[in-house]
């Protein structure tokens, strides 16, 4: 499948310190219709500068599966109820994937 014949897919990126808010925000995502799928990851270690700092922390990995024209939607919308103060909200572009799903995640979205 190409994105040329079908709408372009994201994967947008997002990650929490805690899970419960992850889900939060999965459910939100979901019942506002800007995702078609959640997935949630705990334990990843992010190692950062942050005002100076070298942080160190465990966080929550959320990716979450959405179409091209969404993007200023979910980004938005990440950034605005997301408890961090500057969230990190990331859109990958899968070069390839398979029909069926792409259809079922335009669906969902619109």
């Amino acid at each position: 499948m190409t994105p040329d014949k079908f709408p372009e897919l994201l994967i947008v990126l997002t990650s929490f310190s805690k899970l419960a808010d992850a889900q939060d925000m999965a459910r939100k995502l979901i019942k506002s219709r800007l995702a078609a799928c959640v997935q949630i990851k705990e334990g990843v270690q992010s190692i950062y500068r942050w005002e100076g700092e070298i942080c160190e922390e465990q966080e929550v990995l959320l990716t979450a599966k959405t179409i091209a024209v969404k993007w200023a939607e979910i980004s938005d919308f990440i950034k605005s109820h997301h408890p961090y103060d500057l969230p990190e909200v990331i859109a990958l572009i899968p070069e390839k994937y398979e029909e069926q799903y792409g259809k079922w995640v335009q669906a969902e979205v619109k």
